[in-house]
């Protein structure tokens, strides 16, 4: 079962790494106006996303890739916050969506510090 969530975890950071590079301006849009270069910055996420899947899935470099998701995770955390922010503003009616958001970011955190070795 460790493996099936392994496994399905790095395919939800490599699906989500290809759609920065599908639908970059959804990820634009909930971009704190204070972070400069908007674009690159979803292209250079969504690449991160691709590589931690990446990283993930062999055992030698488990670990890291674990580490690399925690800190991109984190990185990204303000983002949630603009989205929750902007929901709230517009009264989105996926407002709720935004909510859940920001705790669920705890759980893929912890989720990828099982794989830490640690």
């Amino acid at each position: 079962m460790e493996m099936i969530l392994l496994y399905f975890m790095s395919l939800i950071y490599f699906a989500a790494g290809i759609y920065h590079f599908v639908n970059p301006k959804m990820y634009i849009k909930i971009m704190p106006s204070y972070i400069p270069f908007h674009l690159p910055l979803v292209y250079i996420s969504g690449a991160c996303e691709i590589i931690v899947a990446i990283l993930l899935i062999p055992e030698s470099t488990r670990s890291l890739g674990a580490w690399l998701t925690i800190a991109l995770l984190i990185a990204v955390f303000p983002a949630n916050i603009q989205m929750l922010i902007n929901f709230r503003k517009k009264q989105h009616p996926g407002l709720w969506i935004a909510v859940v958001r920001l705790p669920l970011q705890f759980l893929l955190i912890y989720w990828a510090w099982t794989y830490t070795g640690n």
